[in-house]
């Protein structure tokens, strides 16, 4: 009785995955990451950041947080590559003259050669040349990444001997990848930090959300691991894994 209600709760979790941007609002509270890294993004960001600039927003998800740096419509532009965000920017950005194009690859932007000062990118994908390329002399890029060994104790809690999808994203190489391309890096950091959940659900639809770390995960395929995770979060209060970031700002 108890796990067919468990099952069908978890279930609804897996039809409720979906999301409008890059929204997570569906488990606020029922989860946590990313409060306790080194760093903030968006400080570092607003730190190189002047009204005078062009700035690219790479990857910009639903434009949110490029929205929220108000900085001069004029001077901003972007791209997005997945179907619903590029929908979603050409409704919000656009009309305040916000350059938007669609863009699916990192080595073919469709912007000209040294069209901005600072390109901005947050868990987006990216290629080094090719923002050597839209930069002028002395513009920055700046990111923050998801590193390949993200979250992978989650992973291997429901889908054991998965491999890593990005196993070469970590700062040493991806700091020597930037050099060889020309940049000069002005900061670089790396980060390990715990991500908890509080209920099952919640990580069941942050698993499908994630679907390229957690790939062919389902309530059904994954049942018998899902109870295991139910009775650590019983005795434990949590459900924890291990979360990994790097950042590099890199100057033309």
């Amino acid at each position: 009785m108890r796990e067919a209600y468990l099952r069908r709760t978890w279930k609804q979790e897996e039809e409720a995955a979906h999301v409008h941007g890059w929204d997570f609002s569906h488990i606020h509270g029922r989860y946590e990451e990313e409060n306790d890294l080194p760093w903030d993004y968006e400080t570092i960001v607003r730190q190189y950041l002047n009204r005078n600039l062009d700035i690219l927003d790479y990857d910009t998800g639903g434009g949110e947080f490029l929205l929220s740096l108000d900085h001069p419509y004029e001077r901003t532009a972007a791209t997005e590559g997945y179907p619903p965000n590029v929908k979603l920017c050409r409704e919000k950005l656009l009309p305040l003259g916000i350059r938007f194009r669609e863009c699916h690859d990192p080595s073919k932007i469709p912007f000209e050669d040294g069209a901005f000062d600072l390109v901005i990118n947050r868990h987006g994908d990216f290629e080094a040349g090719e923002l050597f390329r839209l930069l002028r002399q002395n513009g920055l890029f700046i990111t923050e990444q998801v590193g390949g060994d993200n979250d992978r104790d989650l992973v291997e809690m429901v889908l054991p001997k998965t491999e890593k999808p990005f196993p070469h994203l970590d700062l040493a190489e991806q700091k020597k990848y930037f050099e060889d391309a020309g940049f000069e890096i002005i900061r670089e950091e790396e980060a390990y930090r715990p991500i908890k959940f509080y209920d099952v659900g919640a990580f069941v639809w942050f698993a499908h959300i994630i679907e390229w770390e957690f790939p062919d995960f389902s309530v059904d395929r994954c049942f018998e691991q899902l109870l295991k995770m139910q009775e650590m979060l019983e005795k434990e209060g949590r459900i924890e894994g291990t979360i990994h970031r790097y950042l590099i700002v890199a100057r033309k």
